[in-house]
């Protein structure tokens, strides 16, 4: 694991793209402060640029380094979250621009799988995570499940639990408001 995280944050310093294993579903992603991966990255999804991809972060402490105001129920629902959790955050700040909604959200993943922590932690910047899917593809259950096509447009594949069969499935999505309101997307 320690040789995929080095090269993996070799690759993102360089603005490279990554495949790599998160606590939900096998994920390509970036640097989520370099304006150009980000590009990258919409180009490999043929993703529409009006569809935001979120973020991942290896601590809560992190949100307020990319949200203006973290409402105080953001800390409880990351606390008592049974499994993944993604919450869109209203005005993010010091992201790619790109990558930042129209509307000014971000959706932020708190992740506590091993690899997705750890790398997070040593490049010590967010991580965009999105599916390793091309666009309107349904995403990977696991590393068998993915694109050849994702694979080969990448510029490095993460070796480590490539192996694993059993499905994984993506994370349950909340948006929150400012004041605290909360609207479920995806359960």
């Amino acid at each position: 694991m320690n040789e995929d995280i080095k090269k993996a944050i070799e690759v993102l310093r360089e603005g490279g793209i990554i495949l790599y294993p998160t606590d939900t579903i096998w994920g390509i992603g970036c640097d989520a402060t370099n304006e150009e991966a980000v590009e990258k990255l919409y180009a490999i999804k043929h993703r529409d640029k009006s569809k935001s991809m979120l973020i991942l972060l290896d601590n809560p402490g992190k949100l307020q380094a990319y949200i203006q105001d973290v409402p105080d129920i953001a800390w409880d629902l990351f606390d008592l979250a049974d499994k993944p959790l993604t919450i869109i955050f209203e005005n993010a700040k010091n992201l790619a621009p790109n990558l930042i909604n129209s509307d000014g959200t971000i959706g932020i993943r708190i992740t506590n799988e091993d690899f997705s922590r750890n790398l997070c932690m040593r490049f010590r910047k967010p991580i965009v995570s999105t599916s390793a899917n091309i666009a309107g593809q349904d995403a990977p259950q696991n590393f068998n499940d993915i694109d050849p096509e994702i694979i080969d447009m990448v510029d490095y594949v993460v070796e480590y639990r490539q192996d694993e069969m059993y499905k994984q499935t993506p994370s349950s999505i909340i948006k929150l408001g400012s004041s605290g309101e909360i609207d479920i997307i995806r359960k």
